[in-house]
């Protein structure tokens, strides 16, 4: 069984004493991919030195619309030649969250738009963070040709995922699918297509029920797999093909 982890913060600080060990658990578990996606310019040099080479590792490069006051406008002509230079496998974490305290949606769009176009030109999938804010980032989905991408951590409605899915982006699930408590989430999951969903973790965050508290890991995924199962009445092997299938094809991950 391969599966990959299509969202997960590996070269965030809190993996730093550990990182080659979790690595080596996840691919243990099954887990032979991991996509690390990026969250602020400062961090992109350490996050490419840190994929480079590996064929298990695979980096994205994006500003998070959390992190407003970290981006600078500078940073959109460094994301441009980072792409050119090293060639991710997407232009993310990007995204509209107005969740977060103090949102300011207008900095959020502007920012969001120009790194849609930056991926557009680039020919990228983008890996999209959206909380309270999926009509609108569909919206601009729409005014851009992309190649589709990952709605990371999906929890819209059922409608919404179908449009997601008609613009060629894959559907995220992960640690909160494995939550009796997650009813709409977990419906979500089993009404879905197959063909749009993916699996993540967003470690080192949303950990697993049997790990809730403590530092998620993509050593779970396969939990979140078999949580996957369950809810869609399903064999997991099955599932673990689709959905790595499904990963590849949105990445263009080779076999």
């Amino acid at each position: 069984m391969q599966l990959i982890d299509t969202h997960c913060h590996l070269d965030f600080p809190v993996f730093d004493a550990d990182r080659e060990a979790v690595i080596a658990r996840a691919r243990r578990a099954g887990v032979s991919r991991i996509v690390v996606p990026g969250v602020d310019a400062a961090r992109w040099p350490y996050l490419i030195a840190l994929c480079a080479g590996r064929t298990d590792l695979h980096p994205a490069l994006g500003m998070h619309p959390g992190f407003l006051a970290r981006h600078r406008p500078e940073h959109l002509r460094a994301l441009e030649a980072a792409l050119e230079a090293h060639r991710p496998v997407a232009v993310g974490e990007i995204g509209l969250d107005y969740f977060i305290d103090d949102p300011d949606p207008d900095a959020q769009c502007r920012l969001l738009d120009a790194q849609l176009a930056v991926a557009a030109n680039a020919g990228l999938p983008v890996l999209l963070h959206v909380r309270k804010a999926h009509d609108q980032v569909l919206q601009r989905l729409r005014r851009h040709r992309l190649c589709g991408g990952i709605a990371h951590a999906f929890n819209g409605s059922l409608q919404q995922g179908k449009k997601y899915f008609e613009l060629g982006f894959r559907l995220g699930f992960g640690g909160m699918l494995t939550y009796e408590r997650s009813r709409k989430l977990r419906k979500l999951a089993a009404e879905l297509p197959l063909e749009a969903i993916v699996l993540e973790t967003d470690a080192p965050d949303m950990a697993v029920a049997s790990h809730h508290g403590e530092r998620n890991s993509p050593e779970y995924l396969p939990e979140c797999l078999a949580a996957l199962a369950q809810v869609r009445d399903q064999d997991p092997a099955e599932l673990a093909q689709r959905t790595t299938a499904n990963a590849r094809d949105v990445l263009r991950l080779a076999s």
